[in-house]
């Protein structure tokens, strides 16, 4: 093997360790983030909005609106034509009040879910609020409605599923989901960047 080969394999070595470890440094981290926010201690918002997609967040963002723990809510990413009657008899739950509730039909993605909830946000003079979505989802979630620098302050709660796993590394399925949205959460910060 020549000099010169020996000198681009040694670049190539070093780009590619420049790269990995740093992903890979994030990705543990973002593994064991996800896992560590709580769902106690819940303080009074403005508003709840909650990510339609994943199991159980909107009945979450329903029993906390009936223990009136916030004056507001809104459910960004319904299918067309849905009807809030529907949503609560599909999810077998009681909504005290479905005045308090606002349904969002204009969202199919994350991006466009932080789309709504801003525009929403901005029509309802809201100041604070508390955003229900899946663990795993949450900091891209955040990551996309804060690049909006609305003023506003942002409580989150989690939604974990008894179907992905705490210890990611041991399921196969739900290693894959973690890589993916770790994936996807670098690509959001890293526009966000360049905004």
């Amino acid at each position: 093997m020549s000099e010169l080969w020996k000198k681009y394999m040694l670049i190539a070595l070093l780009g590619f360790d420049c790269i990995f470890v740093p992903w890979l440094c994030g990705f543990m981290w973002f593994g064991q983030k996800i896992n560590e926010y709580n769902d106690y201690d819940i303080k009074y918002t403005d508003a709840i909005v909650v990510l339609t997609g994943g199991r159980n967040r909107i009945a979450k963002a329903v029993s906390l609106i009936n223990d009136n723990m916030a004056e507001h809510l809104f459910i960004s990413g319904v299918e067309k034509h849905t009807s809030l009657s529907a949503i609560a008899n599909k999810l077998n739950i009681s909504i005290k009040n479905p005045d308090k509730v606002e349904l969002g039909y204009n969202a199919t993605n994350t991006i466009e879910n932080a789309r709504e909830v801003k525009e929403w946000i901005e029509k309802n003079n809201i100041s604070s609020v508390r955003l229900i979505t899946s663990n795993y989802h949450i900091p891209r979630s955040l990551a996309e409605l804060k690049a909006y620098r609305l003023p506003l302050k942002i409580e989150v709660t989690p939604v974990y599923s008894e179907k992905v796993a705490n210890y990611w590394w041991q399921s196969w399925g739900t290693f894959r989901l973690i890589f993916g949205e770790y994936n996807k959460y670098l690509v959001v910060v890293f526009r966000n960047l360049f905004k």
